[in-house]
């Protein structure tokens, strides 16, 4: 017997209680299971070179690159509940070796959830965009602020500053942009969209991801 497909919310939800419980296994292994299932991948199907590599926390897994990036190459390297030192340490295995001309990372959520300094995640945010650059240095680099969400926005403050940081750096070195999602996620109080959040106040729906591909699009065209 069929059974009916999930409507698109139910899903979302669905793959955001997946990840919730997967992440006690991930972190506990450093994350060396989701990076070694996306080498058995590279593998069994490579994918294509000098292209786009999306990379970064559960925000980056939840992204129908497919369905929103339909005429551009996309590889998701996006591994949930990660923080920005965890893209940072795997840069190696799933960034470098597709030699892309354009990396989008979104990071740096979770580690102030987590209790990391704005001041730490900027550093691991300098960290990452070297270590690329250092081995690809025709690649961009195209990150995301942290977002303002309904859930973590008691600790937007810390984010802020993380962010100011994040852009200060970026409009020093070349090939790195920063694309800025808080006023586009802001609603006329000043306070997150909730229209924009699944129920668990931090993932995006679908409106959430219309508003950065908007963003994005014109830094990949």
């Amino acid at each position: 017997m069929e059974h009916a497909p999930l409507p698109a919310r139910a899903t979302t939800l669905l793959l955001v209680v997946l990840l919730a419980l997967a992440y006690p296994l991930a972190q506990g292994s450093g994350w060396e299971l989701d990076i070694r299932e996306f080498e058995n991948q590279d593998r069994k199907n490579p994918p294509p070179q000098h292209e786009i590599v999306f990379v970064g926390s559960s925000t980056i897994v939840l992204w129908n690159l497919p369905q929103y990036f339909p005429n551009l190459k996309t590889i998701n390297r996006g591994f949930g509940g990660s923080e920005l030192a965890d893209s940072v340490r795997y840069a190696d295995r799933i960034v470098i070796p597709y030699k892309p001309r354009i990396v989008v990372l979104y990071a740096g959520d979770n580690d102030i959830a987590g209790g990391s300094s704005p001041e730490r995640v900027a550093s691991n945010f300098e960290q990452f965009a070297q270590k690329v650059q250092r081995a690809l240095p025709q690649t961009r680099i195209i990150v995301f602020s942290i977002k303002p969400s309904l859930l973590r926005w008691s600790v937007f403050e810390k984010m802020r500053s993380a962010n100011a940081m994040i852009r200060a750096y970026c409009a020093k070195h070349p090939g790195l942009t920063y694309v800025d999602v808080e006023p586009l996620m802001l609603g006329a109080d000043g306070k997150p969209k909730p229209e924009l959040f699944v129920g668990d106040g931090l993932h995006m729906t679908a409106a959430g991801y219309k508003i950065w591909t908007a963003a994005l699009l014109p830094y990949l065209q």
